[in-house]
């Protein structure tokens, strides 16, 4: 798998709203308020909650809820789906907001359209677990699925933004603790490295539409906070990627992730990994887990596609 710029033909009205609408947000409100302001964060930690209250669900999906060890799951299971494979999902929100209601309608589409049931987890975030907390937590999703009896080759992981850390994060932390690794790794708009230096040298620093430069900075001191003398979490992007399993990337084209989807794509790449990198034209942060656009209705699909192959090989 290479590296591919997909660029759709034309740019639907839905997209150039929701550009817009971001961009304008990101100009205004979101420039002044500094995301670690103790009430950006609490409202922030009440995003999942409020998110739970209108949802437009795919058709077909059962939405079952799981307990594990200190937080929460669900399955979502579309009909006529396989019964022996599973995509394990790692929502995003920059390790301090989102959960299971803000991603379920988006991972349900993800699942419905590769007929491959899904299980969606709201692990521990900041400010009460560190992001090797949150780790430990996604690792324990993929135990659980293992100790149920699914085989690792028939399990993707896959996440947004943050949940895209957690996506190759997790990976890592199973091979080091001898676990067989899954199948694939979706990566949407992913956080690869926790530190800014090599990302404000990037020519999208001061492009995004609502990531502000300024504020990935300020927020990256706590992202490397170690408060239970463990040690720093690591930057993906750093470490030994070798023998690491197939992997799809996907970024919007003027996101300042995308010099970690660059970087990570580069490094697996070195590492002798597969990957297939993808540049959306005209999208936000993160675009397949947002408004269901045109050409999020293209990019699940380029997700469902790159599963079912993972799950053929």
């Amino acid at each position: 798998m290479t590296g591919a710029t997909t660029r759709p033909p034309r740019l639907s009205l839905h997209s150039r709203v929701l550009y817009a609408t971001f961009w304008l947000f990101g100009r205004t409100v979101g420039r002044f308020i500094p995301i670690t302001h103790p009430k950006v964060l609490a409202m922030a930690e009440q995003l999942d909650a409020r998110a739970g209250r209108r949802q437009r669900m795919p058709r077909g999906i059962t939405v079952t809820p799981v307990e594990l060890d200190g937080f929460k799951a669900e399955w979502l299971k579309p009909q006529e789906a396989l019964d022996d494979a599973v995509i394990l999902y790692f929502h995003g929100g920059g390790f301090f907001s989102g959960g299971l209601n803000t991603h379920r309608p988006a991972v349900s589409a993800m699942a419905k359209r590769s007929k491959v049931p899904a299980f969606n987890i709201a692990y521990r975030q900041l400010p009460s677990t560190p992001i090797n907390g949150s780790v430990a937590d996604c690792l324990t999703a993929y135990r659980h699925l293992l100790d149920e009896g699914f085989q690792p080759e028939r399990i993707v992981f896959g996440g947004d933004s943050a949940g895209g850390y957690l996506t190759f994060a997790t990976a890592l932390k199973a091979r080091e603790e001898g676990l067989p690794l899954p199948a694939g790794l979706v990566a949407l708009s992913p956080l690869t490295d926790l530190n800014s230096d090599a990302r404000s040298k990037h020519p999208n620093w001061g492009k995004d539409t609502y990531i502000l430069a300024k504020h990935l900075s300020t927020i990256a001191e706590l992202w490397s906070s170690d408060p239970d003398g463990q040690g720093p979490p690591v930057s993906p992007v750093h470490e030994d990627l070798t023998g690491m399993p197939p992997s799809l990337i996907m970024a919007a084209e003027t996101e300042v992730l995308l010099a970690d989807a660059e970087a990570m794509a580069e490094a697996l790449w070195a590492a002798g990994a597969q990957c297939k990198l993808e540049v959306w034209r005209g999208q936000v942060h993160a675009f397949p887990v947002l408004a269901p656009t045109p050409e999020v209705r293209l990019a699940i699909g380029h997700i469902a596609e790159f599963v079912q192959q993972c799950l053929k090989e």
